[in-house]
């Protein structure tokens, strides 16, 4: 296994520690204080690791299969999971986050579609400046810090933008597929 690989994989076992450092009361009270902080630690290492695997593959020829398909996949892991905790912690309206959990089925779907035909399908421009949005208005989110308040709703919009507008390019490039599903 290589390391773009390991990075990948990393970010995914990091999720179940955010999630108790999000949700799991210490103190009285569910991601307050160092758990707020330390989540928000685990949360941008985890999402830097994103990153790093991207560009360590690609740099170093270390394209994989493997790494084509666990990358997206630990990021939806990271990003929803940490929108779904966010929800619990009324930080986030819910509706917002089932339209982007909802696009993520969507793409996952078209995915599978692909695998079963053999195909890989990487993810795209819109997939990555996506992904780049969610995480920073994650982390604004985590830290909740009320200086910040209007640069965290303008984020969440932008984010919310780019989910659609992402959804709706994977569809149009891979239309095909979802014609063949018909025959």
């Amino acid at each position: 296994m290589n390391l773009p690989n390991r990075l990948t994989i990393m970010r995914a076992l990091a999720v179940p520690i955010f999630v108790v450092l999000m949700l799991v009361p210490i103190s009285g009270k569910a991601c307050e204080g160092w758990c707020k902080w330390t989540a928000l630690a685990v949360f941008i290492i985890a999402a830097f690791t994103d990153l790093f695997d991207g560009k360590i593959a690609r740099k170093y020829q270390l394209v994989t299969n493997f790494g084509k398909f666990m990358d997206p996949l630990a990021d939806k892991l990271l990003v929803c999971s940490a929108l779904i905790c966010l929800v619990e912690l009324e930080r986030i309206p819910a509706w917002v986050v089932i339209i982007i959990i909802g696009r993520e089925f969507v793409i996952s779907g078209i995915r599978l579609i692909a695998a079963d035909d053999g195909t890989v399908i990487a993810a795209s421009k819109w997939g990555k400046i996506k992904t780049v949005f969610q995480m920073i208005m994650v982390g604004f989110m985590i830290g909740n810090l009320p200086v910040f308040n209007l640069l965290t709703q303008v984020l969440m919009w932008i984010a919310l933008a780019l989910t659609i507008i992402s959804m709706v390019d994977y569809i149009a490039k891979n239309i095909g597929l979802l014609k063949d599903i018909k025959s």
